[in-house]
Parts: structure tokens; sequence; C-alpha cells
């Protein structure tokens, strides 16, 4: 059942824009309704999604994509994270932000309010990992990432 309003301390940590060589690994999934009212799954890393604090984040996503097409629609999401042995299932109403005319990386960018928040462990079992990716070109990419998240925070 989701109870809390705010993520952990844990996550938010996970999600604070800092150490993204350390944390290049970690993606997580988002989730959408299509316009007929189906489930749509899109990867995000930590290079797209920043906590400001335990109840407000931000989002840099592709512009054109399905994602973002159901964000603008419905305004709001389902953040999935696997971190500390627990899945974190974070409700967030979206709003969208204004655009930024020299941005590096062109981005559709939202401000998000974390509505409510679930987390889910199990008595008989650990949860060591979730998502995990492999960058193919970790220096440029984690670079994008910082400016990303950098014009994210404007």
């Amino acid at each position: 059942m989701f109870k809390q309003t705010e993520i952990s301390f844990s996550l938010y940590e996970l999600l604070n824009g800092q150490d993204l060589d350390e944390k290049q690994h970690v993606a997580m999934m988002l989730l959408t309704v299509t316009e007929d009212h189906w489930p749509h799954t899109a990867m995000v890393s930590v290079g797209e999604v920043v906590a400001l604090d335990q109840a407000k984040m931000r989002l840099s996503l592709w512009p054109g994509t399905v994602t973002t097409t159901n964000i603008l629609r419905m305004g709001q999401a389902q953040l999935v994270a696997f971190h500390n042995g627990a899945a974190h299932y974070v409700r967030l109403s979206l709003t969208r932000l204004p655009e930024l005319p020299q941005a590096l990386h062109p981005r559709v960018r939202f401000a998000a309010e974390v509505t409510a928040v679930k987390e889910d462990v199990a008595k008989y079992a650990d949860i060591n990992s979730g998502v995990t990716i492999t960058l193919k070109n970790p220096s440029d990419v984690i670079q994008r990432w910082k400016e990303t998240l950098a014009e994210l925070l404007e």
C-alpha cells in the first residue's frame, strides 16, 4: 500500500545528481499509461532524474517519445527503482518546465512532486539488484548527464 509522500533518504542520495561515475550502472523504470490505456515502460538513468529533496524531483526526457507524450497528456508517471534491498515505487505528479533555448541537450523537462511511495521488501528474500546498465562510452555519457542535470536544475 502506498503510504508515504516522500522517498527514503537512501533513494534521495541515489538520485541527488552527485557522484554519477559511481552510479553509472543504475537504471530505473518509468511507467506511464498510453492513450489506449495500456501500461508503457521506459528505462531512465540517474542522468535523467534528479531529486531536489525527498518530495520533489525533476525529469529530463527525450522529446517525441511515447513516455514524454504520455506525461504531457496525463501529468503523471511512476518511477520504479531497486535500491538498498527494496523495490521503490514512486508515484509522480508532473508539470512541464519551460524550454531552455541554449540547452546543450534539448530535452522536455518536468518538475515532479512525489504523491505516493511504496517500499517493497520481502521477509523471505533480499533484493540484490535491479536493472543495471553498462555505458558504451562512459566519459561522454557521464559528461552529458552532468550537463543535462545542470540544465534540469535551472
